[in-house]
C-alpha cells in the first residue's frame, strides 16, 4: 500500500450529511417515565435544546487572548517542550463550576433501534432520538465502515491527505481524506493496540511489536522487545515510548544506522501500562494497578506515584499547567502540581459508567474542549474548565479510538467504522 500522501487541503474532508434541528415544545410527562401510550401525543417526546449562553470555560491563558494548549497542539521535535502540570499560578479555582446559562444536555435520550436499521415508522413523532448527536455547535459529516472486528486506532497525520485507521481485526487501512474512499488495506498479524503519529512516522503497536512506516519514504520498520499487547506509545524528548504488559519500552531514532534502536525500560508498575502522556518534561503512565507514575524525560527515573484512583486508569491527557486521567473507576480527576513539583487533585468529576478515553481540541472560538468517551457507547463533550456539558455522541459500540485533526474536524470510533465530525463556525454578531 502506498502510504506516501501529498499534502491535501483537510478542509476539504467528507462531505456534510446536514444538521439537527429542534423543537421548544412542553416534554411528555408520560414520555420521561417510559409509559406514554398516546398516539399522536399533544407534548414532546423529546427533550428540547436549551438556549445558548455564555461559556464558562476561559479560552486565554493568562489574559493573554490566546487559546489554553492541550499537550498535542504543538508538533513533536526533539527540544520542544510540551505543557504539563506547572505550580506557577496554578490555582485555578473554576473547575466544575458551570454558569447559570450554560447549557445542560439532558441524559434520558437514547437512540432509536429502528432508526438506526432505516424502518422506525414514527418519524418525528418517535420517543426515541433520530440521531448519532445531541448537542449544538458541531454536527457529524460522514459515517464510514470498513473493518470486520472493533476499531482501536485513527490517525490523520499532520499534512496529508491520508487518515489511518487500525482494527482488533488486525488491519490497517488508508483512507483518502477528499474522497473518503478506503485506498489500501495492510495486514497485520495481530490485533492493533494503539496508534499514533509523530512527523513523518506512523507507529501501530500489535502483539510483541510496534510497526513504523516513514510516511514519506514508505519505508517499514518492526520494533521488538515488546511482550504482549503494545497497548500505549507517545513520543517525548527524541525517545518513542510504548506501554505493554511488562512495562514501558523506549527506542531512539539513529539516522546514521537508519534504524530504531532500544533505549531504555521502565519498571515500577505491577501490572500493564495502558496509557501514556508527554508534558512539562515528564513522561506520565496510567496502568491496570491502578496507579499513575511520573517519570523524568531526562533521566527516567520515576519521580512519583499517584494512587487516588481506584481502577484501571485509562487515559491521561495535559491540559495548561494540569494532569487529567480517567479510569474505569467512573472518575475524571484533574491534578495540579504543588510548590514542592508533586502533583495533587484539584477536582474530581464524577460519571456514571467507566472512561475508556480522553482527547482535548479546540471549537472554532478557540474555546476549549474536553471529549470523554465511556464504557456506555457514549462520547461526551465538556467545556473546560467548567465541565459544562456541551453535547453527546452515541455509537453502536465501545468508542476507543478518537482523533481531532485541523479546522475544527475530529473522529470517533463506532464499531467497524467511524465517523467524520466538525465543529460549526461561530455565529456572526452585529
Amino acid at each position: 500500500m502506498d502510504l506516501d500522501g501529498g499534502a491535501g487541503n483537510n478542509k476539504r474532508v467528507f462531505n456534510r450529511l446536514g444538521t439537527d434541528t429542534s423543537k421548544n415544545q412542553k416534554v411528555c410527562f408520560h414520555w420521561r417515565a417510559g409509559k406514554c401510550t398516546r398516539f399522536p401525543c399533544s407534548f414532546l417526546h423529546s427533550e428540547p435544546s436549551h438556549p445558548s449562553g455564555s461559556a464558562a470555560a476561559s479560552s486565554t491563558a493568562n489574559g493573554s487572548g490566546a487559546p489554553k494548549r492541550f499537550a498535542d497542539d504543538s508538533g513533536f521535535s526533539g527540544s520542544a517542550q510540551r505543557r504539563g502540570p506547572n505550580f506557577k499560578n496554578n490555582h485555578n479555582n473554576s473547575w466544575g463550576r458551570m454558569g447559570a446559562n450554560n447549557k445542560v444536555v439532558r441524559k434520558t435520550e437514547k437512540v432509536c433501534n429502528y432508526w438506526v436499521q432505516g424502518n422506525c415508522t414514527f418519524g418525528d413523532k418517535c420517543r426515541f432520538l433520530h440521531s448519532w448527536s445531541l448537542g449544538e455547535g458541531f454536527s457529524m459529516l460522514n459515517h464510514l465502515d470498513g473493518h470486520q472486528k472493533l476499531l482501536s486506532g485513527i490517525v490523520l497525520p499532520a499534512g496529508m491527505d491520508k487518515l489511518f485507521t487500525g482494527s482488533k481485526d488486525e488491519t490497517l487501512r488508508a483512507w483518502d481524506a477528499n474522497s473518503g474512499q478506503c485506498t489500501g488495506v495492510i495486514n497485520l498479524g495481530g490485533e492493533v493496540g494503539c496508534m499514533i503519529s509523530e512527523g513523518l512516522w506512523l507507529f501501530v503497536g500489535i502483539p510483541n511489536a510496534v510497526k513504523a512506516w516513514n510516511t514519506q519514504t514508505n519505508q517499514e520498520f518492526s520494533l521488538s522487545g515488546p511482550a504482549g499487547q503494545v497497548y500505549a506509545m507517545i513520543v517525548g524528548n527524541s525517545l518513542l515510548f510504548a506501554g505493554t504488559q511488562e512495562g514501558i519500552l523506549a527506542w531512539k531514532f539513529n539516522a546514521v544506522t537508519n534504524s530504531f534502536e532500544p533505549a531504555a525500560s521502565l519498571k515500577g508498575h505491577t501490572l500493564p501500562v495502558v496509557s501514556l502522556m508527554v508534558g512539562a518534561n515528564r513522561l506520565y503512565s496510567g496502568s491496570m494497578d491502578h496507579s499513575i507514575k511520573v517519570w523524568s524525560l531526562e533521566t527516567l527515573q520515576c519521580l512519583q506515584t499517584l494512587t487516588e484512583h481506584t481502577n484501571v486508569v485509562m487515559s491521561l491527557l495535559c491540559w495548561d499547567q494540569f494532569l487529567l486521567s480517567c479510569s474505569l473507576d467512573q472518575t475524571i480527576k484533574v491534578w495540579v502540581a504543588t510548590e514542592n513539583g508533586n502533583l495533587e487533585v484539584t477536582y474530581t468529576h464524577n460519571e456514571e459508567h467507566g472512561l475508556l478515553n480522553l482527547r482535548g481540541m479546540h471549537d472554532l472560538e478557540s474555546k476549549p474542549v474536553l471529549l470523554c468517551a465511556c464504557n456506555d457507547n457514549y462520547v461526551r463533550l465538556y467545556d473546560l474548565p467548567s465541565f459544562s456539558e456541551r453535547g453527546k455522541i452515541f455509537a453502536k459500540q465501545e468508542i476507543r479510538a478518537i482523533e481531532v485533526g485541523p479546522s475544527g474536524l475530529f473522529f470517533t470510533g463506532d464499531g467497524t467504522g467511524f465517523k467524520v465530525w466538525k465543529w460549526a463556525e461561530p455565529v456572526a454578531t452585529t
